[in-house]
């Protein structure tokens, strides 16, 4: 039996399987949130199961939602009611929900970070006060900006620094190494540390970007989960780690740069606009490397 609230939440909605919000994505997009495997599996792991609505117009199928109640799935607020807080980290995402073009859609489950491609089309959202911070273009930085990233990369580089891919390294190595450097820089233990490692064996196909190390020790390191959705590219930088006793050489920095120019291009590859998001607008280095954008909430 629905109950009441329930049924209201719900109304215009109608149950449909994973393999129908999976087909719903592929067609009309999202982003790295709502993606069908990250879905499953970060609930899989949560042992939270997964409802899925579809909202349909003349018998065709025009925006889906995976929900945790009265809560789109993989809620923080979910996993913190249900004892399982920090279980795994993706940060404050963009959330795209896979929406038909032209649709009109009632949305009473609760969200947060809604992107603004699908704000038309959602009905009973409001923007949220703090907005989202997406990378610019590489040619949206001053001469000067791109100079001094290219020379603090050189100067790195020249001092024995060493650039590689992420997939180089298994889940396990990827959470020791980021569960130090993230601990090392913010003088905390990084969300969900004890699961990073099967975390990031679950999601590792979508896992992207690079890390640095500086005589044969990592300095530098960011979780990064991209998506490619049928009109754009979802990308989501998670959070990082640097060594601290390093500053001189800007790892962080460099890691940030070399990180968003291989992504540009990777999307520009594939002609598609890229959206890279460092989360909420909350940070002065955030504005350094990023337009704010806004988001919506219910």
């Amino acid at each position: 039996m629905l109950s009441h609230l329930q049924f209201w939440r719900e109304r215009g909605w109608a149950p449909i399987s994973a393999a129908d919000y999976a087909d719903a994505w592929a067609r009309f997009g999202g982003s790295v949130a709502t993606h069908p495997e990250v879905v499953a599996r970060l609930a899989g792991l949560a042992g939270i199961a997964v409802r899925y609505l579809g909202w349909q117009v003349d018998g065709q199928l025009h925006a889906a939602i995976a929900t945790w109640g009265r809560h789109l799935a993989l809620s923080k607020d979910v996993l913190k009611q249900r004892g399982k807080r920090g279980l795994f980290d993706l940060g404050n995402a963009e959330i795209i929900l896979p929406l038909a073009a032209g649709a009109q859609v009632a949305l009473r489950h609760r969200a947060r970070y809604l992107s603004e491609l699908n704000a038309a089309g959602l009905l009973g959202v409001s923007e949220q006060p703090e907005g989202l911070a997406l990378a610019r273009e590489p040619e949206q930085y001053s001469k000067k900006f791109r100079y001094n990233q290219r020379r603090e990369q050189r100067l790195l580089e020249e001092a024995g620094g060493v650039i590689r891919p992420m997939l180089e390294l298994t889940a396990q190595e990827q959470a020791r190494i980021y569960a130090d450097l993230f601990q090392r820089r913010w003088g905390f233990e990084a969300t969900g540390k004890d699961h990073l490692a099967e975390v990031f064996g679950l999601l590792r196909e979508f896992m992207t970007g690079s890390l640095i190390y500086l005589n044969d020790e990592p300095v530098a390191i960011q979780v990064l989960y991209r998506v490619e959705a049928p009109r754009w590219v979802s990308l989501e930088y998670i959070n990082g780690g640097v060594d601290p006793q390093q500053r001189e050489f800007s790892p962080g920095s460099v890691l940030s740069f070399v990180n968003t120019q291989h992504e540009w291009e990777q999307a520009r590859a594939l002609g598609k606009p890229l959206r890279y998001s460092f989360g909420r607008a909350d940070r002065e280095y955030k504005d350094r490397w990023c337009n704010r954008v806004p988001v919506y909430q219910v």
